[in-house]
């Protein structure tokens, strides 16, 4: 794929607004600190090594916002590794949404292996839900493509499951609101006409904010 050359434009961003525009693949800078994280963040001149994620900004918006690019498969390998380091990934809610092909599911493969989940990964689009065992670390993968009476909610055990310690990862959010909780890491992820994904990430709670640090710092 092509190297995105256009940096994006500073922004304004309202209440409810995201900028999703191309990335400066040059050095990458934050246009706003973290609030209750302790600290700024700083501009970051990414490694030789992890240059594959390259962040363009962020804003306050109900909880904090950031949007990246990726313009391979690695750039979403890199992405997955920097997850799987949080430590706050291990109690976390996190929500996946785009459309078919978007990127969802590989996001979570490559999540999964960086875990240390090994074996098949099946894509949990009839069974709704697959769950998975890391070192230390119960992990459930929820597709909700199908889901379409909230009595599954109750009937299948997910308030349960959302009630108990470990990661949860949520595809097609949108087809159960109204009883999902709270996600701590929103994921917008968006194709682009040159292959490339463009990535916003939001991040409500003081959990996902944590999150959203590890993985773009």
């Amino acid at each position: 794929m092509e190297a995105l050359g256009q940096p994006l434009q500073q922004s304004r961003l309202g209440r409810g607004q995201v900028h999703t525009g191309h990335a400066n693949l040059g050095k990458s800078q934050f246009t706003g600190p973290f609030p209750n994280l302790g600290q700024q963040l700083k501009g970051i001149d990414l490694s030789a090594v992890e240059r594959h994620l390259p962040i363009v900004e962020t804003a306050a918006l109900q909880g904090e916002v950031g949007s990246l690019v990726w313009r391979t498969e690695d750039d979403t390998a890199a992405f997955a590794r920097r997850l799987a380091a949080s430590p706050a990934v291990r109690n976390a809610f996190v929500e996946l949404h785009g459309e078919l092909g978007a990127g969802k599911t590989t996001l979570v493969r490559h999540l999964l292996r960086a875990l240390g989940v090994t074996g098949r990964i099946k894509s949990p689009t009839y069974a709704v839900v697959e769950p998975h065992e890391a070192p230390g670390l119960a992990i459930w993968h929820f597709d909700f493509y199908r889901f379409n009476d909230p009595r599954e909610w109750e009937d299948a055990g997910f308030r349960d499951v959302f009630a108990s310690p470990g990661l949860k990862l949520a595809e097609w959010p949108e087809k159960a609101a109204g009883v999902l909780p709270v996600a701590d890491l929103v994921l917008h992820i968006e194709s682009q006409p040159d292959d490339s994904r463009v990535v916003t990430c939001t991040a409500p709670t003081p959990t996902g904010q944590a999150l959203l640090k590890d993985a773009i710092a």
